[in-house]
């Protein structure tokens, strides 16, 4: 290989990290959850506001720092108490024995 070429390659490489890098590090961060039980909507809270939302008598949800996590519910396995707080578009919480779907949506 010539030395033009090993440019060229070394800019074609350089350019693909360059574009992995502004589209993989840029967030898609929501601005509300949707909460829905049993598949009929429930509400839609802020993000940006820190609460703590009642989601019948089986769940609880606390939003705050911009992220939505479940601290309390009532099923036997706990899983959705477990999972990571969520923030970016998308994302789900899920609460199978209870029916409890919250989402991460943008206005």
């Amino acid at each position: 290989m010539k030395k033009s070429d090993w440019v060229l390659a070394a800019v074609v490489i350089l350019l693909i990290f360059t574009l992995f890098i502004l589209f993989w590090g840029k967030q898609n961060r929501g601005s509300q959850v949707l909460i829905q039980v049993d598949g009929v909507e429930y509400g839609r809270y802020d993000l940006r506001t820190e609460q703590v939302i009642e989601i019948g008598e089986s769940n609880r949800l606390k939003i705050k720092g911009g992220e939505a996590f479940m601290t309390h519910a009532d099923c036997p396995d706990q899983l959705c108490v477990k999972m990571d707080p969520v923030s970016q578009i998308h994302e789900l919480i899920v609460c199978m024995p209870n029916k409890v779907i919250v989402e991460v949506v943008a206005e």
